[in-house]
């Protein structure tokens, strides 16, 4: 957590990983890849919220509340940003270093859920 952490501190809010995955009552690691999937679907066309609902498995509202905690959207721009500039971020999140993140997300989630 504490990449993702670092990138969230930067931007000067108070949110960090473990707190949010209390606070929502959703595993630390799925409460990461959730930031982390929000941070990359912001760069992509579509509803951000719904798109990283649809990589992790969590539903809009909980996606919705994580934007809420880390700031909303202009904080999430500043956030998807940091990310994306971020090569330490990018490679964690990319474990097959194909360039898309997404899709290792994805499979992260459905390990979780179970439907691998």
């Amino acid at each position: 957590m504490g990449l993702l952490d670092g990138v969230l501190g930067q931007m000067g809010g108070n949110a960090d990983v473990a707190n949010l995955a209390g606070q929502l009552g959703i595993r630390p690691e799925m409460a990461e890849k959730a930031v982390a999937a929000l941070g990359q679907a912001h760069q992509q066309p579509g509803d951000t919220a719904e798109l990283a609902a649809g990589r992790t498995g969590l539903d809009v509202a909980t996606i919705q509340q994580i934007i809420t905690a880390i700031g909303g959207e202009s904080a999430l721009a500043r956030f998807a940003g940091e990310i994306v500039s971020n090569p330490q971020v990018m490679a964690l999140l990319d474990r097959d270093g194909d360039g898309d993140a997404m899709d290792d997300i994805a499979g992260f989630a459905s390990g979780l859920f179970g439907r691998k």
